[in-house]
């Protein structure tokens, strides 16, 4: 077996457990990923044990016109974004 043939057999055996790993870090860390030929995403999830809002994300405040207030567990973390293709233009019209 040359090199090259031994290095892409060791590649593809490496990457479903690189999958599977990065999908366990995922899950632990609160995370969601959503992965099309577009884009890559990671977003956080509401932590279900947070003593303020329970994994409901929020509340509502009182008043006339009730406005939902977000949780710091999950509004005050990052998002990733990666762009992977250019969505394709629309040349049909939108209605």
């Amino acid at each position: 077996m040359t090199a090259r043939r031994l290095r892409a057999a060791l590649l593809l055996a490496a990457v479903p457990a690189a999958v599977a790993t990065a999908a366990a870090a995922l899950k632990a860390s609160h995370r969601t990923v959503y992965a099309d030929r577009h884009r890559i995403e990671i977003t956080a999830r509401p932590r279900p044990n947070c003593p303020r809002c329970h994994g409901e994300v929020g509340w509502w405040t009182g008043g006339a016109f009730p406005e939902m207030e977000a949780c710091g567990c999950w509004s005050n973390r990052r998002e990733l974004r990666l762009r992977l293709w250019p969505v394709p233009a629309c040349d049909e019209a939108p209605f």
